[in-house]
């Protein structure tokens, strides 16, 4: 009979040897690829020391010699002192790729954050399927995704495509709430090589699934420069959501500047005098929000439309504000599904919503029609209908047409809104509306005077209806604000809305416009 030095012995020896079960030859691999192992990625996203393993000597029992660990390192750690879930899968074991013993471990860890109610963190890094093992591979890829369901919309859900993600390897992370990835990482259905073979279109890796071209396409959140940044804007994003939805994100220094500072006075001028000259928009909302912060989320996609998280008096919101610089501000289909993911994600966890608008109105053309903007953007309109938190609008310039009604109007359901006086709330602008309804008094005028009469009407039009005041006079605003009042005022209706509550209809589900 062994001693118990023996079996401690022993034991060491095992949990030496799952560190790095591929030996040397992995150690050899990682440096080949100048990547981090499965461990060392955990480490960059979580507090130091915190990291507690669950499954290190998991190993397939009907395979001879199989390895340690199964290709994927999982367990649970704080950030910022937060519980969170991670799984991290290993490219030193059998590439990464899914086998049985893998989908066991990764189901175990989504359904240990469903039992306590933290999020979970996917870095992924995978081979795909495990050949080997056949429908085996394909039966736990089905089980890990059928693992994300009960987690979303209860605890964050956050991917980060670290090297290759292809396949069947793509479903899980598209379905948790975002993607994050760094510059180098790629991710796709098909490659390059088999859509050569079946379609015959030649297509690079770059273009087909580079991350900037994934993030074009929507499918990625946020695109970092390189590890090190991606996981420090994850850590960042979980400051801004609760643990779960039974919770409240955490508030972070409230009661700061009460009165009005030189920042904010700065909003009285930032507005060009000229209807048609353009402004960066992130400019208002660093004046607009707590310290100056904003982190953007899907800021390399849709750009006409600027998603993020923000903080009033300390409690994180979700922001949805227009572009100028981008398309004038005009939302389009892309635009919309970014908003309409966005404003999703924000009343799943109960994050109060602040719009900021100044858009023109949707993009016309034969190309958004095709690609259905139509169905797109009343997706983003269903979607701010359906959201039950707290919402406030804020008008800084344009609010025409359909924009004006997906972009927070009280009609919608608003809660508080609120206008600057450089506000124009209208069917549409004065140069179109003109076009339409003075076309005849034009062409009845000598040409010589056409231009002055045109723009005699635009003047009137802008003086007379596209104004906040029409709004304000009906109802539809609740106030006109000084611009350098927007941060306290947006401050007061959040904390007049903190207790809100509406009671929802007896139903399984709604049907978004899918």
């Amino acid at each position: 009979m062994s001693t118990t030095a023996e079996k401690l012995a022993d034991l060491r020896k095992k949990l030496e040897l799952a560190q790095e079960p591929a030996g040397e030859a992995g150690v050899a691999k990682r440096a080949r690829k100048g990547i981090p192992s499965a461990r060392d990625r955990i480490n960059m996203l979580l507090d130091p020391g915190t990291f507690v393993e669950i499954g290190a000597l998991v190993r397939n029992p009907s395979i001879k010699d199989a390895l340690y660990g199964d290709g994927v390192v999982i367990g649970h750690g704080l950030v910022e002192g937060r519980p969170v879930a991670v799984f991290s899968h290993d490219q030193t074991v059998y590439g990464g790729s899914v086998g049985e013993m893998f989908g066991r471990k990764v189901c175990t860890i989504m359904e240990f954050a469903a039992k306590v109610g933290c999020p979970v963190v996917g870095i992924q890094d995978s081979g795909g399927a495990r050949v080997q093992e056949a429908v085996s591979s394909l039966a736990w890829y089905a089980n890990i995704a059928l693992k994300v369901e009960p987690l979303s919309g209860m605890v964050p859900q956050i991917s980060l495509i670290l090297g290759s993600c292809a396949g069947g390897a793509v479903y899980q992370p598209i379905n948790t709430d975002v993607v994050v990835a760094t510059e180098e990482a790629y991710m796709f259905v098909t490659g390059p090589k088999v859509i050569r073979e079946v379609t015959g279109e030649d297509v690079s890796l770059e273009e087909l699934g580079g991350a900037r071209s994934q993030a074009e396409y929507g499918n990625i959140h946020h695109v970092a420069k390189d590890e090190k940044a991606a996981f420090d804007w994850v850590r960042q994003y979980l400051g801004y959501m609760p643990t779960s939805c039974q919770e409240e994100p955490p508030v972070v220094n409230p009661g700061l500047e009460p009165e009005i500072t030189e920042t904010d006075l700065e909003l009285n001028s930032i507005v060009p005098d000229s209807d048609n000259a353009g402004y960066d928009m992130h400019d208002i909302l660093l004046r607009i929000f707590d310290d100056g912060e904003f982190h953007e989320v899907g800021a390399q996609a849709g750009l006409n439309v600027i998603t993020g998280f923000a903080r009033v008096d300390g409690r994180s919101v979700g922001v949805v504000a227009n572009q100028p610089m981008v398309s004038a501000g005009a939302l389009d289909a892309r635009a919309s599904d970014k908003a309409s993911h966005f404003v999703r994600l924000c009343d799943a966890f109960e994050i109060p919503l602040v719009l900021v608008v100044d858009t023109p109105g949707f993009l016309p053309g034969v190309e958004q029609e095709k690609i259905g903007v139509i169905k797109r953007g009343g997706r983003f309109l269903f979607a701010f209908v359906e959201a039950s938190v707290p919402k406030v609008t804020v008008v800084i310039r344009k609010a025409y047409g359909g924009g004006y009604a997906v972009m927070g109007s009280k009609q919608l359901g608003a809660d508080v809104n609120l206008a600057w006086p450089t506000a124009r709330i209208a069917v549409m602008g004065a140069e179109s509306a003109v076009s339409l309804i003075g076309r005849k008094q034009i062409e009845a005028a000598p040409e010589e005077q056409r231009e002055a009469v045109r723009q005699q009407m635009i003047d009137f039009y802008n003086a007379t209806m596209a104004n906040p005041w029409v709004a304000a006079e009906r109802g539809f605003i609740d106030a006109v604000i000084e611009p350098a009042t927007t941060r306290l005022e947006i401050r007061r209706a959040l904390h007049l809305l903190r207790d809100k509550k509406l009671q929802r209809n007896p139903r399984k589900h709604h049907l978004l416009p899918l």
